[in-house]
């Protein structure tokens, strides 16, 4: 078998099917690989022949025999950011943006199309999940496109564009009055009595192989070399430990050459169960009812947040966190230094590299790559009374110079020249 299940402590196999708890020690399943039946399919040249899409990495990932994918998500851009890091303080930056990611502009597109490749498998007709939003829009989106009818579980206070972004879809929206961990487990409840394909519950160790391909386009894009550095947002804690065993794997299957690479996970400072536990030295999570305006990384008690901490602790790495009014100044950050808007966990992840960056933690020599995970116009309210609405002014060129006086603060001579008379 090229992949199975295992219990992540007591290594007990599991096969595959729809579980995600080991019932012997409770413990989570992960997908375990046979690297020796993968290594001779999975290689540099096999590898740069596939498509421009994170199914260029399939022998790597948990997909049922003879897939045929149906959305063309990953392969994002991995662009150098030297505006940004002048900023910052440091000089070889780069950003991995899944703010444009196919089809719903984040990275949740990359695991949900994992995980409704096994709900096919497993013969599910109905796909669901708990979500702070963008995980609801990618799971309303490919439902559609698979043929799936599909349920999304809310917080009821997520941003207005992520609700939009999901009932566009036609999905069954619930909204539920209480935080994210209420929803998720209501949801983990209902799984166990219906025949869903819950992708973060049930079908939770598949869809989280998905957040490997990040890493794998990193070490691709940077021209299979590992970096670093990587600064990554946290919510469940899942994506920073998926980025760890992508070059991990890498190493294994000998595409890149071994390296040491530090792991930097960044919170809001309203939900920062994980970045509160590494900075005390906790080797576990005490739970927090979140409060900030990161409603995408709100998550009070992270499913990962134990594998995060290990993750970030071996590497040599740290974690942070930062209020709302930096994540906002994050965002604007980002925008203004190199034209990319991401949304609040972006925000969340410059903010946080600028406070490691002032720290020492990260140097400036090094290669640091910064994961934005998000689009900011789903957002938008996170910037409501930021900039001021400009009273306009009439379609003539005296009243255009007038009002530049009033923002130049300084007289204002026409550029065209007068006419000389003969």
């Amino acid at each position: 078998m090229r992949y199975e299940l295992r219990c992540r402590e007591c290594n007990k196999s599991w096969g595959n099917q729809a579980r995600s708890i080991c019932d012997d020690c409770f413990s989570p399943l992960e997908v375990f690989y046979d690297y020796d039946s993968i290594r001779s399919s999975f290689t540099r040249e096999k590898i740069s022949q596939g498509p421009p899409s994170m199914w260029r990495y399939s022998d790597l990932l948990p997909l049922p025999p003879h897939y045929q994918p149906t959305v063309p998500a990953g392969f994002t851009p991995l662009l150098k950011a030297p505006r940004l890091a002048r900023d910052l303080g440091t000089k070889n930056l780069y950003l991995k943006n899944d703010a444009v990611c196919l089809p719903t502009l984040s990275f949740k597109d990359r695991v949900v199309a994992v995980a409704l490749a096994q709900a096919r498998a497993f013969g599910f007709d109905t796909v669901a999940c708990s979500s702070t939003g963008n995980l609801a829009n990618s799971v309303a989106a490919q439902a559609a496109r698979n043929g799936f009818k599909s349920w999304i579980f809310i917080p009821a206070d997520l941003e207005p564009a992520k609700i939009i972004g999901t009932q566009v879809f036609g999905a069954k929206l619930v909204r539920i009055s209480g935080s994210y961990d209420q929803v998720n487990r209501l949801c983990s409840q209902i799984a166990d009595e219906r025949n869903w394909g819950f992708v973060n519950v049930n079908l939770r160790p598949y869809y989280a192989e998905g957040s490997k391909t990040v890493g794998f386009e990193i070490a691709e894009q940077l021209g299979w070399r590992l970096p670093d550095n990587v600064v990554v947002p946290m919510a469940g804690g899942s994506l920073i430990t998926k980025i760890k065993k992508a070059f991990e794997e890498l190493q294994e299957l000998g595409l890149v050459e071994p390296k040491p690479v530090k792991f930097f996970g960044a919170q809001a400072t309203g939900c920062s169960p994980i970045s509160t536990a590494v900075k005390a030295g906790n080797p576990e999570i005490d739970p927090q009812k979140p409060s900030t305006i990161a409603r995408s990384l709100a998550i009070g008690n992270p499913a990962d947040g134990h594998y995060a901490i290990r993750a970030i602790n071996k590497s040599g790495g740290w974690a942070e966190d930062v209020s709302d009014p930096q994540v906002v100044r994050g965002i604007q950050d980002l925008a203004e230094t190199e034209g990319i808007f991401t949304e609040t966990a972006g925000g969340v992840t410059v903010g946080c590299a600028r406070k490691l960056s002032h720290q020492g933690r990260i140097r400036p020599e090094e290669t640091t790559v910064l994961c934005i995970t998000g689009n900011g116009l789903k957002t938008t309210d996170a910037l409501v009374g930021q900039y001021e609405s400009e009273t306009p002014i009439a379609a003539k060129l005296a009243d255009f110079n007038k009002y530049l006086e009033s923002v130049l603060d300084a007289p204002v001579k026409s550029a065209i020249p007068e006419t000389v008379e003969a």
